[in-house]
Order: structure tokens, then C-alpha cells, then sequence
């Protein structure tokens, strides 16, 4: 074999080695990253803490001025622990856990006349809560709104849905005047009366429906201020290299107090009060999630949610939800977008800050507080 044949043979190795290589790196850096990994500004912190799960110290949350969300993982009974990477991954896709886990049931809301029709269900003598519900239509909905009937108990005089083992002196009817899905109209009313009608008829009592013309223009009011005061507002993390996986996004997430939701690929972060909605929603793809291996699946973007109408302007939830995406964003790599994938600025992200203010005081005018209980009818 010549000289040439001999170099031509180590050129055509060295190049061959080269495309395995490549190929090799290529591979390594489209794979979704693991709790197992360290990513990012992570690594070094985490090799000076020796905690290869941690991707930013109490120091660096003090930095962006993040604050410990309780609950977080650890803390809740049966959870998995916060810095074990195969139970957080297994969290990511759970499908049955529930965030309000070990807390009292939350108590219906009861009619209010600000966002309800009201019909009087006066009674000759008192009736048993089993009558009642014997009597109760088989549906709780009057066209797209809510249905409802209440008793004043003989023995506390509060007014409640009626419960077996107890009698009521008195009995009122409502419907919602209006939701999301629109204004109570007329055909609505006129179930509502036929609805309302048939049940008193069974349980002995007359009603005193109030004037349908004036009740469907109040429906109407009260939609107009509702349509113009919704506010549902959403960012977005893409990953800016390597993505994730659903184990990755959980790990990151539980350190900032986000625990699973009761539907794969949502995490919550919940309220301080028991039965008070979600502060803050974490969602990724769900078919991710149920994956047969969680860990191989990639994901480029998730999404974070705030339903304003439904949190008290207490929790702060805005400038929460700020804080948890940029330091997600930073922990893994990512980037804050709005739904269209323009990065979102600082100033984007006051401006949307400020017209939160002024809608929160517009609702506190009408008693419709965000997070309040009517708050959380009208706006669903």
C-alpha cells in the first residue's frame, strides 16, 4: 500500500470519527433534559451545594425575591419528597392527586341577589329537608346558568341547600342572571318559572316571581360589566436549546411551591385559604405526561395561567406569577413569551401589572371582588 493510499485511509477515519461525533452531540443536545441533569446557571450552584436536583439555592430566590410558596411537596402527606427525582417525575404525570388534599370540603356559595333572580317560596307550615329533596328537579341548571333552592332552617334561621334531618320555615328559588356562556334571556326565565312553578306545586308553597322584563335587562347589565372585566392571562416558557422533559419541569416547578393538579400535565400552586382556587396553573402537554416513560418525552414550551377573577388581590397573584416565570425561565433555560412567541419585556410585563390594578378596583366598586365568592360564579 502507497504513502497515499495510507493518508488517504487516516483522512477518510479521522473524518468518519468526526461524523459519529457530531451526530453523537447532535443527539445528546436535542435529548429532553431529566431531573437527573443539571441544566443551565444551575450547575454551578449545584455543585456547591452537592445537591444535583437543586437548581438554585435559598440565596438565589432571595435574588429575584421569590418567596417560598407553602405548600410545597414535601410538606403534604403521601407527597413525593422534593429533591427525589423519580417521584417527581411519577408527580408530573399523576392524574388522581388533588391539591386541596386533606382540606375541608368548600361550602357552596349561596344565592346573592346581586347575580341571581330571586323567587320568594312562601310556606303555610314548615316542610322537612327530605321532602325537599325528594321534590328538587332533576337537573340544577336553567338553560347555560345555575339552578338553585335554598331553605331557612328552623332550627339556626341560615339560609342552605336543603339537607335530610332538618325543617325549613321558608324556601327561595334562584337563577344566575348571568355567566360566561352569556345574560339570562327570556326563554331562560320562562324555564326558570315552569322549573320553579312545579316545585313549589309539590312541596305545598306559593311563589312570587319577580317582573321578568325588568330581571332579563339586569341580566343584561350585569353581562355587559362582565364581558368588559374578564381577564384570563397566560404566559409562555419555551426552551431555548435542550427541552424538557415532563420530570424536568416538575422538579423545577416544586421548588417554587407548584404541586400536581388533579389532570396530567397541570400543576397548581395553592391559595392560603382552604377551598380558595388555584393561585397560579403550570400546564404542558398531557399526552407527554402519560407517557409510558415520562422521561423520554420532549417538550419545548409549557404555559403558565392566571385566572385574575377567581384569585383575591391579597395573594398578589400577578406579581407571583412574574417572579415564578423568570425564574423558571432562568433555571431552565427558557425564555417569558405571550402567546404569539414575542419575548415579553419588563415593561410589557408592568404595563399588564398596572391595567391589573385598575381592573381589580373596577370589580371592587360593583362587590365583586376577585377570588370573592360571586366573583367566582359570575366569571365561570
Amino acid at each position: 500500500m502507497s504513502t497515499l493510499q495510507i493518508g488517504l485511509a487516516i483522512i477518510g477515519g479521522l473524518v468518519l470519527a468526526g461524523v459519529v461525533a457530531y451526530n453523537a452531540w447532535v443527539t445528546n443536545q436535542s435529548a429532553p433534559r431529566t431531573v437527573r441533569e443539571r441544566g443551565g446557571a444551575g450547575d454551578a450552584r449545584a455543585d456547591r451545594d452537592g445537591d444535583e436536583t437543586l437548581p438554585y439555592t435559598p440565596a438565589d430566590l432571595a435574588e429575584h425575591e421569590i418567596q417560598r410558596i407553602d405548600p410545597v411537596l414535601g410538606d403534604m402527606p403521601g407527597a413525593p419528597a422534593a429533591n427525589d427525582p423519580a417521584e417527581l417525575a411519577a408527580a408530573a404525570a399523576a392524574v388522581s392527586i388533588n391539591p386541596t388534599m386533606g382540606q375541608p370540603p368548600e361550602k357552596r356559595p349561596g344565592l346573592d341577589a346581586l347575580i341571581d333572580v330571586i323567587t320568594p317560596l312562601m310556606l303555610e307550615h314548615e316542610v322537612s329537608g327530605d321532602a325537599l329533596l325528594a321534590a328538587l328537579p332533576g337537573t340544577r341548571r336553567v338553560g347555560s346558568k345555575p339552578f338553585a333552592v335554598e331553605g331557612q332552617s328552623a332550627a339556626t334561621g341560615e339560609w342552605e341547600s336543603p339537607r335530610t334531618g332538618q325543617r325549613y320555615r321558608a324556601l327561595q328559588a334562584g337563577v344566575q342572571l348571568a355567566n360566561r356562556s352569556g345574560a339570562l334571556n327570556d326563554i331562560e326565565f320562562s324555564e326558570f318559572v315552569v322549573k320553579v312553578q312545579a316545585f313549589a306545586d309539590a312541596v305545598g308553597a306559593t311563589p312570587d316571581f319577580p317582573d321578568m322584563r325588568a330581571e332579563v335587562a339586569r341580566a343584561r347589565e350585569l353581562d355587559a360589566f362582565a364581558s368588559g372585566h374578564d381577564a384570563q392571562l397566560g404566559f409562555t416558557l419555551r426552551a431555548r436549546r435542550a427541552a424538557w422533559s415532563p420530570g424536568y419541569v416538575a422538579q423545577h416547578a416544586a421548588r417554587l411551591g407548584f404541586v400536581a393538579g388533579a389532570l396530567p400535565g397541570r400543576m397548581v400552586l395553592s391559595g392560603s385559604h382552604s377551598g380558595q382556587a388555584p393561585i397560579l396553573s403550570l400546564v404542558f402537554d398531557p399526552q407527554a405526561a402519560m407517557a409510558e416513560d415520562p422521561e423520554q418525552s420532549a417538550l419545548r414550551e409549557i404555559a403558565l395561567s392566571l385566572e385574575v377573577t377567581h384569585v383575591p388581590r391579597g395573594e398578589q397573584p400577578f406579581s407571583r406569577m412574574r417572579q415564578a416565570a423568570t425564574a423558571l425561565a432562568e433555571a431552565m433555560e427558557g425564555m417569558v413569551t405571550d402567546d404569539g412567541g414575542q419575548p415579553l419585556s419588563v415593561a410589557a410585563m408592568d404595563h399588564i401589572g398596572a391595567d391589573l390594578e385598575s381592573l381589580y378596583d373596577a370589580l371592587d366598586s360593583r362587590d365583586l371582588s376577585a377570588g370573592s365568592p360571586q366573583a367566582r360564579r359570575l366569571f365561570s
